[in-house]
């Protein structure tokens, strides 16, 4: 279980930061940059990369931060909290590409670091439940 917790802290940290870095700039240059136009927004609700960094930003970078220090403190619970920003980083990928209509190397990564906090989650969840069922009895 320490190596679990570990690796989720780990993987929560990656994302949380990545998140913010890839945001903040969007955020600053909402018009994008070269390398990055606005016509991959061409198939999404936005106009501008503004609305969907601000959502990067809270969804998966301050949300996932968020979660590691509930992980960090055994917030009572926790392995289903380190469970949902692997959910909503696989949500945000699998939205991401179907808008973008555009797979790269990114989004499979991004996407194995969201399974990755999903099944460390459950197991998580699952090993500290069998350790309180042992110390019942």
């Amino acid at each position: 279980m320490r190596l679990m917790r570990k690796t989720a802290i780990a993987v929560l940290g990656f994302l949380g930061i990545s998140a913010i870095v890839g945001a903040v700039p969007l955020i600053l240059h909402p018009s994008g940059w070269p390398g990055l136009s606005l016509s991959l927004l061409e198939h999404s609700p936005f106009h501008s990369f503004l609305t969907p960094a601000i959502i990067l930003l809270l969804a998966n970078g301050v949300s996932s931060l968020v979660v590691l220090w509930l992980t960090l403190r055994r917030q009572p619970g926790y392995g289903w909290i380190v469970a949902f920003p692997g959910c909503v980083v696989s949500g945000w990928i699998i939205s991401k590409t179907i808008m973008f209509r555009e797979v790269a190397w990114l989004p499979y990564l991004y996407l194995s670091v969201g399974l990755v906090l999903i099944v460390l989650g459950v197991e998580l969840t699952r090993s500290t439940s069998a350790r309180a069922h042992a110390a019942a009895h």
